[in-house]
C-alpha cells in the first residue's frame, strides 16, 4: 500500500504542469471502463461532462476523470485527455466508432501570480494530453499537476491522496486538488483540521492543538468572490451501480467538511467523483458499502491535509507560503 488512490486497482494517476502559466492537470486513467457518478456540494463549480454521471442518464461507464486549475480554461483539458484515449482504441462501440468518456473539473487558480496570457494557444488541452500520457501508479503529491496554482486562505493548496483498505477487504482511495475559500488548519496554529483521521504522521503527526488557539472558530476566507474549488475523486474497487456510486460520492463529501472550514460555501466549486472499478473477488452488501463511504470521506479528509503539509511555494512574488515554510515544521 503507498497511501495513495492508486492503491485501488484499476486506475493510474497522471500529472502535467505549466510552471510559466502557474497551473496544471491532473489524470487519472482506468484499465477498463469503470462505473462513476458525481455529488457537486459547491455553489460555483467548472465541469465538463458531469450530467451524465446522474444515475438517471444512459451511460454509466467512464474511461478517464480529469481535475484541472485554470477555472473555464481548463475544460480544455478534458480534449487532450480524450486525445490520448482515442490514441489508445478506448471508447464505447457506436456503430463503427468508439467514444471515449472524461468527466471532469476545473478549479480556479487564475489569480496566483502566472502568466495566463495565454491567448488562443490551448494550453490546457496540451497539458491533458500530458497527464493522461504520464499516467502511472506512482505519482508526487503537494504543488503538482491541478494542484500546482491552488491556494487556500492563508497558505498554499496542493494535490493530495490516500488510501485505506474496509474490514472486509475492499480498498477505498481518495485523489483531490485543494483550492478551498476557507482553512485546513486550525485558526492561525499548524494543526490540521483534519487530525483525528491521521494515519502514521502523514502529515506531521501533530494532532490536535493544546490549547486551542482562540481564533479556532473564526470566519476567515480567501475572499468574497467565486475563486475557490476543492475537487476530488473517491475510487473502490468494489462493484457498484451507479446510484451506489452516486451515494459514495456524497458520503465523501463529509471529509471535505471534516478536513476544510468553511466547505461547501457559494463562492466555493465544491465537486466530488465516484468510481467504482469492480476488481474486487468479493460482493459489496449495503453494510460494506457504507464502511467504504466512511472510509472515502476519512480518505479525502487525510488527503486534503496531505495536500497541503506536501506544497511548495508558487516563483511568483507575493505567493502564498506553503505549510512548512509558514510553520517551519514537519
Amino acid at each position: 500500500m503507498k497511501n495513495l488512490i492508486t492503491d485501488v486497482p484499476g486506475l493510474r494517476v497522471g500529472n502535467a504542469l505549466d510552471e510559466k502559466l502557474g497551473s496544471g492537470v491532473t489524470a487519472v486513467i482506468f484499465d477498463a471502463p469503470a462505473i462513476a457518478s458525481i455529488a457537486i456540494h459547491g455553489g460555483a463549480p467548472a465541469l465538463r461532462d458531469a450530467t451524465l454521471l446522474e444515475p438517471e442518464m444512459t451511460v454509466e461507464r467512464i474511461d478517464a476523470l480529469v481535475l484541472s486549475g485554470g477555472s473555464v480554461h481548463g475544460l480544455d483539458s478534458m480534449g487532450g485527455v480524450l486525445a490520448f484515449l482515442r490514441e489508445s482504441g478506448r471508447g464505447f462501440a457506436v456503430g463503427d466508432v468508439k467514444v471515449p468518456i472524461a468527466p471532469g473539473a476545473a478549479l480556479f487558480d487564475l489569480l496566483n501570480g502566472g502568466d495566463k496570457n495565454f491567448g488562443s494557444e490551448p494550453v490546457y488541452w496540451h497539458l491533458g494530453y500530458k497527464a493522461a500520457r504520464a499516467a502511472a501508479t506512482d505519482f508526487e503529491l503537494g504543488s503538482i499537476g491541478a494542484g500546482y496554482g491552488a491556494t487556500l486562505a492563508d497558505i498554499k493548496g496542493g494535490l493530495g491522496s490516500a488510501s485505506e483498505t474496509t474490514s472486509r477487504g475492499f480498498r477505498v482511495g481518495a485523489l483531490v486538488a485543494v483550492n478551498a475559500v476557507g482553512r485546513a488548519t486550525i485558526g492561525r496554529s499548524a494543526h490540521f483540521w483534519a487530525a483525528p483521521y491521521e494515519r502514521n504522521g502523514e502529515f506531521g503527526g501533530l494532532g490536535w492543538p493544546s490549547p486551542w488557539p482562540p481564533d479556532a472558530l473564526d470566519f476567515h476566507i480567501k475572499g468574497d468572490a467565486a475563486e475557490n474549488t476543492t475537487i476530488a475523486i473517491i475510487a473502490t474497487d468494489a462493484a457498484m451501480t451507479k446510484a451506489e456510486a452516486k451515494r459514495l460520492a456524497i458520503m465523501a463529501h463529509d471529509g471535505m467538511a471534516h478536513a476544510v472550514r468553511p466547505s461547501h460555501a457559494a463562492m466555493d466549486g465544491d465537486t466530488i467523483f465516484s468510481a467504482a472499478t469492480g476488481a474486487a473477488s468479493r460482493t459489496s452488501t449495503i453494510r460494506d458499502r457504507t464502511e467504504i463511504g466512511m472510509r472515502a470521506a476519512d480518505c479525502l479528509a487525510r488527503a486534503i491535509a496531505r495536500a497541503v503539509y506536501m506544497a511548495t511555494p508558487l516563483p511568483f512574488p507575493g505567493a502564498q507560503p506553503s505549510w512548512r515554510g509558514k510553520f517551519g515544521t514537519g
